[in-house]
């Protein structure tokens, strides 16, 4: 459904070195995208498609100041991924404890 589609984005676009990186610093503060791809020994081509893919994923937003294209990150959304990381954690932890008690009753058959 949609908000698996949206979670495949959002990971899609965590995927990426270069992308994570490009989150750090606009989560840190807005940074106009050519000062992004002054950091960066790709083209500024290479990084706008970067810094689109986190714009479509919703990790960040972009807005226009004058010739300039400013990017800021999106907390919220950076929150939604961590929250589907602790659902997946959760789910993990579940089963680690379901095995530690199969173990548990194992033994104590044994025994």
């Amino acid at each position: 459904g949609d908000g698996e589609d949206e979670a495949d984005a959002l990971f899609h676009a965590l995927a990426d070195r270069t992308r994570r990186d490009i989150l750090r610093r606009v989560l840190a503060g807005e940074q106009s995208v050519s000062a992004l791809a002054a950091k960066y020994e790709m083209s500024f081509a290479a990084v706008q498609k970067h810094v689109a893919v986190l714009e479509k994923a919703g990790l960040l937003t972009k807005r226009r100041s004058g010739r300039e294209q400013l990017a800021s990150g999106d907390v919220e959304a950076v929150r939604s991924v961590a929250s589907m990381l602790l659902e997946l954690e959760q789910v993990w932890r579940g089963r680690i404890a379901r095995i530690d008690e199969l173990i548990a009753t194992d033994s104590a058959v044994e025994g």
